[in-house]
């Protein structure tokens, strides 16, 4: 053996922390380094002259798997593996290796080395964080079907409240003050509670990307004044000196979803609100600076900290705040503006001097033009549609719900009757024969989905899917004409129907 072949076992010998195999071409072990002792717990002498299927367990030595990569070196000069070995006492380790084949002046092979370690540890801690991503996988899985159940039992009490209030203004009069300012607390804390509901399903919608934007030229301090109007009786609950500055952006135009370019600013509104003592100033105002809208909501509130101001948008922050407590909220608003805000392609921003000095919240949006540069439209003269008489079937199996809507349509004219489940729905269908079928999705045992079906090869009747549940495409494709989410406003149903009356109301096919 030359001196270079003595320095090189040598320093092999030394290496600890890697098992360091030298085979002959038969794939026999010629050389153990003391790294392979530790690690296999064979002796050199136990190992010499023994084939390599000795390090691997017994399932890949059953599966051929140390002559695949014998042959696999001979043919690419080198075989990687990462698997399961095998120790003279039984128990296995996780090893990561290379195996090289080592050939002679004249490129015929004359053994390969074989170089691993010990990668137990790491394999065992990637598993643990392989199984606690699919643990949290599946968490937020069931926490999102959480949210659309939560969101379907919170919004089913909603509808008969609403209409039930409309029942007492009918039967008591509005102009009683009192039965006024009664009706007008219900409905505004009813739209809060709505409010928030839609903010929680966002926020999971923007999460896993599944919020879909509309985005059209939009005329940006028109939805500044809705949302506005909005926020009004909130804002005007708590005195609040309320100042609009939109003259310098009247006009201008955003690439937006109004809706929810709409619900940025009511979010960021009601913020100011909820957290400005009463009889303090909010003030809303927009500028122009170079290709942006800079619109700026301004309070006398609360105020915040530098490091609460660094997190005021993350999911779930509230202002630490004796007075904030008692304000409600779920700490969803602030987070769901900046998703939405970073959605449209601009930004927001929080300001505030300290707590007690109020706070002012930036939004800024790129402007695409002026909304003298679009084309003109010439509405055309169209005939008010005559109201008529419909026979209208509910299948709803909340009964207040159920009951209080039909009261409703009862008192716009029509003829209502109330079903509970699906096969009294049927039975009630084929001897009503309706114009309209209002049905919920979320019925026990027969599910709406199964009765629409039915009911689109038995009748005529235009489908409307009234539910907690927001999957507009799915009760299409089941067949539903139309689709309206809990709480339904009563001015939205009766406008649909109208449509309906009149034509202008948009339905799928009827193979959808």
């Amino acid at each position: 053996m030359s001196n270079t072949d003595d320095l090189l076992r040598a320093w092999v010998e030394t290496v600890e922390d890697y098992a360091i195999i030298l085979l002959d071409s038969a794939g026999n072990i010629a050389s153990w380094n003391s790294g392979a002792e530790r690690l296999l717990g064979y002796s050199e002498e136990e190992a010499l002259g023994r084939p390599s299927s000795i390090i691997y367990t017994p399932e890949d030595v059953e599966a051929g798997v140390p002559e695949r990569e014998l042959g696999g070196a001979l043919s690419a000069g080198r075989a990687e593996d990462e698997r399961w070995h095998a120790r003279k006492d039984g128990t296995r380790f996780w090893g990561s290796g290379l195996l090289h084949v080592l050939r002679s002046e004249d490129g015929a092979p004359r053994g390969f080395v074989k170089v691993f370690r010990d990668l137990t540890e790491q394999r065992m801690m990637e598993d643990a964080l392989r199984q606690r991503t699919d643990e949290l996988l599946e968490l937020d899985h069931r926490r999102s079907d959480f949210l659309a159940m939560l969101a379907h039992e919170l919004r089913n009490p909603l509808s008969p409240i609403l209409n039930s209030v409309f029942v007492l203004e009918h039967q008591l009069g509005s102009e009683d003050p009192i039965v006024s300012s009664a009706t007008r607390t219900i409905q505004r804390q009813v739209a809060s509670l709505k409010r928030m509901i839609d903010d929680l399903l966002d926020v999971s919608r923007v999460a896993k990307d599944k919020l879909v934007l509309e985005k059209r030229p939009t005329v940006l301090d028109e939805v500044l004044n809705n949302a506005v109007q909005d926020v009004r009786s909130l804002i005007d609950e708590r005195r609040h000196e309320l100042t609009l500055a939109l003259e310098p952006i009247a006009g201008v135009l955003v690439d937006a979803d109004p809706i929810r370019l709409q619900q940025i600013f009511i979010n960021l509104l009601t913020n100011a609100a909820r957290y400005t003592w009463p009889e303090g100033k909010i003030r809303l105002f927009g500028e122009r600076e170079d290709h942006e809208i800079v619109v700026r909501v301004r309070d006398s509130g609360v105020g915040l900290s530098p490091e609460l101001g660094e997190k005021i948008f993350d999911l779930f922050t509230q202002a630490d705040h004796s007075m904030t407590r008692t304000q409600g909220g779920l700490g969803i608003g602030l987070a769901l503006v900046k998703n939405l805000v970073e959605l449209h392609g601009g930004t927001v921003s929080v300001e505030s001097e300290g707590p007690g000095e109020g706070c002012e919240f930036i939004v800024r949006l790129p402007v695409i033009g002026e909304a003298k540069d679009l084309a003109p439209s010439f509405p055309t003269e169209a005939a008010q549609p005559v109201k008529k008489s419909r026979r209208i079937l509910i299948v709803e199996d909340d009964a207040d719900s159920a009951q209080s809507l039909a009261l409703l349509l009862r008192f716009d004219g029509n003829d209502a009757q109330v079903a509970r489940d699906g096969p009294s729905a049927l039975e009630t269908a084929r001897a009503l024969k309706p114009d309209v079928v209002v049905l919920d999705i979320g019925l026990p045992g027969m599910s709406g989905y199964e009765v629409a079906a039915i009911l689109r090869r038995e009748s005529d009747a235009k489908l409307i899917a009234i539910t907690g549940y927001e999957d507009e495409a799915r009760a299409k494709d089941a067949g539903f004409h139309y689709y309206l989410v809990k709480p339904v406003e009563r001015a939205e149903l009766a406008a649909l129907l109208d449509s309906m009356d009149d034509g202008q109301a948009t339905a799928p096919d009827a193979d959808a």
